[in-house]
């Protein structure tokens, strides 16, 4: 049996499963949309453009069953359903403000002319 190197470093199943999850393509935009307050299906495909319906429907389902978010029906006709963040998924403010810190400093948008000085959103 090969024993691993005594510098190596595991992953940690929690970590690899959080950032996975989070990292997957439209997670973090649903999220960071979410954190602002609760939202209808139509205005979360109005704020990610690139997204299709079959997708932000996916991951709304994954995120649900993750418990990050949840879905709420309000028997009204018709029939109204938003998504708010769970106690779980607002605890991933700070991650993403950090992420969103790092970001406006490091990042450069990719085909821009710009020089990195944009307007900050909070």
């Amino acid at each position: 049996m090969k024993r691993p190197a005594p510098d190596a470093v595991a992953v940690c199943d929690r970590f690899h499963h959080a950032i996975e999850l989070i990292g997957r393509r439209w997670t973090g935009a649903i999220i960071f949309i979410l954190l602002r307050s609760r939202r209808r299906f139509a205005d979360l495909r109005a704020g990610i453009p690139d997204i299709t319906d079959r997708m932000l429907s996916d991951r709304l389902r994954e995120l649900e069953q993750e418990g990050v978010l949840e879905r709420i029906v309000t028997p009204e006709t018709p029939v109204r359903i938003e998504y708010a963040l769970t106690r779980k998924g607002r605890a991933l403010a700070s991650a993403f403000q950090a992420i969103g810190d790092w970001a406006h400093k490091w990042d450069e948008p990719a085909n821009s002319g710009r020089s990195g000085k944009s307007k900050r959103v909070r």
